[in-house]
């Protein structure tokens, strides 16, 4: 297992608490040798200054609603060799990073992807897709036990999501980093593309969880519902005009549009938008591509090596732990479970109700991974509708399932 040195990325604006919450996340990672690089506003800035592990944090005060630009500065005060992003809504599992640049041991692998639940902390919102010669992503199909290593030529661009991703920095560095003519959308499959011509090598990793939230930012409500789509439109305009063949664009653009209007109609039949709403929506869409065909590709200089030292965090190791409970029991074994969490464990409390209720998975504020669901519920989605087990049985095959990314029986 590779021990090289990892820098983790986290760009926040706008989510002073969520930014927290993803801290104390990465509090409980359990690989020694990391750094956290935070690009923030200043309620962000102030947020991560609270923490009682601040001085860990090396904080990089940025104000631009531009993520490219953000994770470039990001990038230039960054020391490891590896250099790991994640989004300021998200959570990454106790053993992410382990998982995550494992495959960096391997020479010729200059990126790595993971795969990313979603709000449900259950069902996953991200697997792995490869790109299509007009940056579309494709499904694949892979082994979810280890990490998959795909090579150009034969293969197409490999897709890393932004919220679980990471690269070595000196290819970051040799291809300058993140456009920043990419304000907000498609700034990483921008650089997948980039990467996959120059003939690099990307790394899938299963195991490698994050979970996300959806946070609300300027672009969407924390429901999901757009609330304007300017720059979406104008970072599919830069895309094209870097990856799409002319004559290829306008059909491509048309089926583009389409689905976002038909995105927009769907808010628009649930009651969640207005018709103005839909009027001002597909204009700003389509001003923003507009603007986009005329927006101009930056050169980005970057330092080959950080512009701060390397700051290890202050990880130590930590033995995960599962408390299991029930409903009536759950106020006092969740004060169980904070004292365990303040002894140094990473703590999970499974409340099993005497129902068929589905589960969910949250991580708290506080640090508690806290997830609720029937005796009789699903857990995995494709799991049967009623499934019957003891609760000893149930949280054994909890345990099982989560070993791996968050740490029981290392």
């Amino acid at each position: 297992m590779t021990d090289l040195p990892v820098s983790v990325v986290i760009v926040s604006r706008g989510r002073p608490q969520s930014l927290a919450r993803t801290l104390t996340g990465i509090s409980q990672l359990q690989y020694w040798n990391f750094e956290v690089v935070v690009v923030a506003d200043p309620e962000g800035i102030a947020s991560a200054a609270a923490l009682p592990f601040s001085d860990d944090l090396k904080l990089v005060p940025f104000d631009t609603p531009n993520i490219s630009a953000a994770r470039n500065l990001g990038l230039s005060h960054s020391a490891g060799e590896i250099i790991a992003f994640i989004d300021d809504d998200a959570v990454p599992e106790p053993m992410w990073l382990r998982h995550l640049v494992a495959p960096a041991s391997q020479g010729d692998v200059a990126a790595m992807g993971g795969y990313v639940r979603g709000r449900n902390g259950i069902s996953f919102q991200w697997k792995a897709a490869s790109l299509d010669q007009h940056g579309m992503p494709q499904p694949l199909t892979l082994d979810t036990d280890q990490a998959t290593v795909m090579r150009p030529p034969n293969t197409r661009a490999v897709k890393t999501e932004g919220t679980n991703m990471a690269f070595r920095r000196d290819v970051l560095v040799d291809l300058g980093g993140f456009d920043p003519a990419f304000h907000y959308f498609l700034d990483e499959t921008d650089l997948n593309m980039r990467l996959a011509k120059a003939g690099y090598a990307t790394a899938i990793v299963p195991l490698a969880e994050v979970h996300h939230g959806y946070a609300e930012n300027r672009m969407r409500t924390a429901a999901r519902v757009p609330t304007d789509l300017y720059d979406i439109g104008a970072s599919w305009a830069v895309f094209q005009r870097k990856h799409v063949a002319e004559d290829a664009r306008p059909a491509q653009w048309r089926s583009l549009r389409g689905e976002q209007r038909k995105r927009v109609l769907r808010f628009l039949q649930s009651g969640q938008l207005e018709p103005r709403d839909f009027t001002q929506l597909m204009k700003r869409l389509d001003l923003g591509y507009a603007d986009g065909q005329h927006r101009k590709e930056v050169p980005t200089k970057l330092p080959k090596h950080g512009i701060d030292p390397f700051r290890r965090f202050s990880a130590v190791p930590r033995q995960a732990k599962m408390i299991v409970s029930r409903p009536l029991t759950a106020t006092v074994d969740r004060n169980r479970a904070l004292r365990e969490l303040a002894a140094g464990h990473i703590v999970t409390l499974l409340i099993i109700s005497p129902t068929a209720i589905f589960h969910r998975l949250s991580f708290a504020n506080d640090g508690l991974w806290v997830q609720a669901g029937g005796l009789f519920g699903k857990v995995e989605r494709t799991d049967k509708l009623i499934s019957f087990a003891s609760r000893v049985k149930k949280a054994e095959r909890e345990m099982r399932r989560v070993a791996l990314q968050r740490g029981f029986h290392q």
